[in-house]
């Protein structure tokens, strides 16, 4: 019998897009023979998934778990919003949620965890793929704990229970009222959903993306044709206003329409009885950053009718 070696494996992963343990078996059944393997795992119906992994996949759903102190959140991609609402989908999307607490935000762990039933997460998906008959991929995850507080999550759009269009997970530090701090921490984590801060305070912004919004400001400043003293004033009320709209203590939060989200985080102070810190959030909404491809569907149409 040929010796099946990893590099083999390996190979046929790659070619067919079935899971590593069936590609192993399907060399083992054919003595190490390539084209022999690939035709066992087409026969079985594990090699769909290759077909599959050039379609992009922008829909599905975001998942979140939480636990204790610390909470995860993961997005899991398919072709097409008619997945998502496939019970299986949703079902094993619950289930890698749960396995990203264990991840902490690395998604290359995630993809390696073991699912319920021994097989990682990414040969799980791989086989899904054959049998649901679409492109999906576990696309990212993200990681929020505290020492002393609370982990508040919210679903935006949701299906099931911790299933969703938008996920988000606020980390509160706080050694206030745990009941009355997990109560506010969902409204702001609704806020986050809302209002989509990329950052918690001014100094957390990515330094290139304030730079590049001064560099936009300066030049519409000189438009006016002003002196340059007036000018770096006008850059830095503009920037105030840019930081107003992406930090998320300096916006004005939803919830009550008049207060920045600092302020309401004093009045939730004296509420739970305890000072208030925002450690961390994280915030996916489905498919963002992916770039979809520009369908014409009437010609889909035609091709489907064969003409």
């Amino acid at each position: 019998m040929a010796e099946i070696t990893a590099s083999m494996v390996k190979e046929l992963r790659e070619s067919t897009g079935a899971g590593m343990m069936d590609c192993k078996s399907a060399l083992a059944e054919n003595d190490g023979d390539m084209d022999a393997a690939i035709d066992w795992l087409r026969k079985k119906g594990l090699s769909k998934a290759a077909k599959k992994s050039s379609r992009v996949a922008a829909e599905g759903l975001i998942g979140v778990s939480s636990k204790g102190l610390k909470g995860a959140i993961v997005e899991v991609n398919s072709e097409t919003d008619f997945v998502a609402r496939n019970e299986r989908f949703q079902a094993m999307v619950s289930e890698i949620a749960d396995l990203a607490l264990v991840a902490r935000g690395d998604v290359d762990a995630l993809k390696a965890a073991s699912m319920s039933d021994g097989k990682s997460v990414a040969d799980y998906v791989t086989e899904a793929v054959a049998t649901i008959g679409e492109n999906m991929n576990v696309r990212r995850t993200g990681y929020v704990e505290v020492s002393d507080g609370i982990v508040a999550t919210y679903v935006h759009s949701q299906v099931v229970p911790g299933l969703g269009k938008i996920g988000v997970l606020v980390g509160l530090e706080s050694g206030g009222d745990k009941a009355k701090l997990a109560a506010h921490g969902r409204q702001l984590a609704m806020h986050i959903a809302a209002a989509s801060p990329i950052a918690v305070n001014p100094q957390d912004v990515d330094s290139s993306l304030v730079e590049r919004e001064r560099d936009v400001l300066a030049a519409q400043a000189r438009e006016s044709g002003k002196a340059e003293e007036i000018i770096a004033k006008m850059i830095e009320g503009r920037l105030r206003k840019y930081y107003e709209e992406v930090v998320l203590l300096h916006q004005v939060y939803v919830i009550d329409g008049e207060n920045t989200v600092g302020k309401a985080i004093k009045e939730m102070e004296k509420d739970v009885g305890a000072p208030i810190t925002v450690a961390a959030f994280v915030r996916f909404a489905i498919g963002e950053g992916i770039e979809r491809e520009a369908g014409d569907f009437a010609s889909e149409v035609a091709a489907a009718a064969g003409a």
